[in-house]
């Protein structure tokens, strides 16, 4: 079943050196096309590039979304945020409480030279509702 799987490939041969041989001939005839054309029309080159230049900047202006203020928060009464932020802080409370004790549970778990099915159960239990605690606190 773990049989050693030989190769004939050259190591020295790279994805990079296999792309060369195989396309440097057609880069080679891009090349010197373009080579070509641009010793024989360079003012319809720049003429071209001057203008495609141009055409970005017309559409970067007429295409881009007007800059529209934010609309300004409405003031919220202060009995309002202080209670907010109290329940804030109370939500933080229990969720560091929730995790102490989870963690401590996953710790002991984990601590076991072996697991039993039920053990296994709680901490894939446990280690779920660390994620979900760690994903709905704000940051």
């Amino acid at each position: 079943m773990f049989r050693r799987i030989r190769s004939n490939r050259d190591p020295r041969d790279t994805l990079y050196s296999e792309f060369k041989k195989e396309f440097s001939a057609y880069a080679g005839k891009g090349s010197r096309f373009s080579q070509e054309l641009a010793a024989k029309y360079p003012r319809l080159l720049f003429g071209l590039m001057t203008a495609l230049l141009l055409a970005s900047a017309v559409l970067a202006v007429l295409l881009h979304p007007k800059m529209v203020p934010p609309e300004k928060a409405k003031a919220q009464p202060q009995s309002e945020v202080l209670n907010s932020g109290f329940d804030h802080i109370l939500a933080a409370g229990a969720a560091l409480k929730t995790t102490i004790h989870l963690r401590r549970q996953v710790d002991s778990i984990t601590a076991k030279q072996v697991l039993n099915k039920s053990d296994s159960i709680t901490l894939v239990r446990d280690l779920d509702s660390l994620q979900h605690i760690r994903l709905t606190l704000p940051h």
